[in-house]
């Protein structure tokens, strides 16, 4: 087991998603050390990018606000390194094929490594085209994340055959943002995915309430959630700190309600 894996062994997983450098870097190192206290216990990471085809209008606009506030890739993996010895809880990174190929793959790698990241989830590098990435993760001991989605159906088992970490389940089609209601068949599509492996499976897209993140984790061994904090951040900017950690542990403890 991986020490992403390993996070879920203590009842149901809450893993909260924020955009690394929004509104500032200082302010991304506050959130992770505030969510890792009110219970996270896995931590995604958006590296901020032009272009983010996965994402909805509100993280679209946090990778723009990081961006326009001089956030790169470089330094937003220097200000991880420097809480690194702070941070207990594994953390992801999210991101797209073209950041890291520019960046170069085994460079990248290396440098997750130097500033503690256990797993990377590339929403663009299909299951087909996996052998681009999964071999240089393989090679630096970094968890490469797959995501399955309402449409990948019998594809689902191949691809959880091959996890690790965690299998990222997609609630819903399209991009990520808030639901009001979800209306994917989750216990079909998690059912198909630990036929497939031991590998944990987490729910995200659409998540934004506690009661939803009970009834996702019904189905699943944990919920993800993004918009809903990075709506936050954007309300509050660098005051968000401590509105952030209180929805953490409310979302935390409605999953660990779920046996």
């Amino acid at each position: 087991m991986s020490r992403i894996s390993d996070a879920f062994k203590n009842g149901k997983a809450f893993i909260p998603f924020i955009t690394g450098g929004d509104p500032d870097l200082e302010t991304t190192q506050k959130l992770i050390l505030e969510m890792q206290k009110n219970g996270a216990d896995v931590i995604e990471i958006g590296i901020p990018f032009s272009d983010p085809i996965a994402e909805g209008p509100v993280i679209q606009e946090a990778d723009l606000r990081a961006l326009r506030a001089g956030t790169t890739t470089d330094k937003l993996m220097e200000s991880l390194k420097e809480i690194k010895d702070q941070v207990t809880v594994p953390l992801i990174f999210m991101t797209y094929a073209n950041v890291i190929f520019k960046y170069g793959t085994d460079r990248f790698l290396e440098r997750c490594n130097d500033c503690g990241i256990s797993g990377i989830i590339v929403p663009d590098v299909p299951y087909e085209e996996r052998e681009e990435m999964a071999p240089y993760c393989e090679k630096a001991g970094i968890d490469f994340i797959p995501l399955v989605a309402p449409t990948s159906k019998e594809r689902i088992h191949k691809i959880a055959q091959s996890a690790q970490g965690y299998v990222y389940v997609v609630s819903s089609l399209g991009v990520t943002g808030v639901r009001e209601n979800i209306t994917t068949d989750l216990g079909a599509m998690t059912k198909l995915v630990k036929e497939a492996t031991d590998v944990p499976c987490a729910i995200g897209f659409g998540i934004s309430k506690p009661e939803q993140a009970a009834n996702v984790c019904q189905y699943a061994d944990g919920a993800i959630v993004g918009s809903a904090i990075v709506k936050m951040i954007a309300q509050y900017g660098k005051d968000a700190v401590p509105y952030v950690g209180e929805y953490v542990k409310s979302m935390k403890t409605a999953c660990a309600s779920v046996e």
